[in-house]
């Protein structure tokens, strides 16, 4: 009976390090708990971490290097996972709070709203031409009677307007008003394609009846 026993082979003992999948998806999970959408987000968040760098360490002592290695890697893909997550949270936050009008006290038509945004994309500023771009259709759209000159309108309400005029293109002009103040108010980086297309709905609701 003794030699079976020790014929038996002794059940392996789990992996000390995870895969990058693995970590992500803790992460997730992690973040997932209801306790993190209360209040003390932060302090929680860095309570989770010391705990995992505990582990880790703890690990680490009776780990190859290989594994101490790995072990790190996925600590930093970790640390950069969070410090993504928080950027996108506050730009979020600010372009959901610090929302302003489309229009600002400058008197100026569509055509020159238009040439400017044209001249920041070709130089290569897509932030200036996103902004400039949706500001010359929410003025084309006034010269041609379709919007109501209200200086003071935000981009939803120039968005929620112009969607009833124009129904087809309603979900274009909405996701277009969300970028203007994402970039405007959120300080949220613009791609040329995002002005481009910024240019192209103008465009098209230029040529609409």
């Amino acid at each position: 009976m003794i030699a079976l026993l020790r014929a038996v082979p002794a059940p392996a003992d789990p992996p000390l390090d995870p895969s990058a999948g693995e970590a992500r998806s803790w992460l997730e999970r992690e973040l997932l708990r209801p306790e993190y959408h209360q209040q003390n987000v932060v302090e929680r968040l860095i309570s989770w971490l010391e705990r995992q760098i505990g582990l880790g360490l703890a690990a680490a002592g009776q780990a190859s290097l290989l594994s101490t290695l790995a072990a790190m890697l996925i600590f930093l893909l970790l640390v950069g996972a969070l410090v993504w997550l928080f950027s996108r949270i506050r730009a979020t936050h600010r372009a959901r709070t610090s929302v302003g009008p489309v229009l600002d006290e400058e008197v100026v038509t569509a055509a020159e709203l238009r040439s400017r945004a044209e001249a920041a994309l070709a130089g290569g500023r897509a932030e200036e031409a996103l902004v400039d771009g949706f500001r010359a259709l929410a003025v084309r759209q006034v010269e041609r009677g379709r919007l109501e000159d209200s200086p003071g309108a935000t981009a939803h309400e120039v968005a929620m307007s112009l969607a009833t005029e124009y129904p087809q293109h309603g979900g274009r002009v909405g996701d277009n008003a969300r970028l203007f103040d994402l970039v405007l108010y959120g300080e949220r980086p613009a791609t040329p394609e995002q002005a481009t297309g910024v240019l192209a709905l103008d465009d098209e609701l230029a040529g609409a009846r």
